[in-house]
């Protein structure tokens, strides 16, 4: 009776355990919104860092002015593709109401 009990134990915690929804490395699809919305955050914390940098001296201004350009049209990019998405999105949404 002890082992019916220990072996039903030990799958019922393996199951726990091992559970999709439970376990932390399973990751749930994500959109191509969600991933744009990652990579906004991403340039808006790599431009604080940036300017952070710069006024502590550790850039010089030309290298400075380069980057921030790139993570500027970067993120223009990425928000610009976003509104594309919630555009299309809401237009769907009208046209099935």
């Amino acid at each position: 009776m002890g082992t019916i009990a220990g072996l039903t134990l030990t799958v019922l915690l393996f199951a726990f355990v091992f559970w999709p929804e439970r376990n932390p490395f399973y990751e749930a699809d994500k959109t191509r919104a969600d991933y744009l919305n990652e990579r906004k955050e991403v340039i808006y914390d790599n431009l604080r860092d940036l300017n952070f940098e710069y006024q502590a001296g550790k850039y010089p201004e030309q290298d400075y002015i380069e980057q921030r350009t790139a993570l500027e049209d970067e993120a223009a990019q990425v928000i610009a593709e976003m509104e594309s998405l919630d555009r299309r999105s809401s237009s769907l949404s009208r046209n099935h109401a």
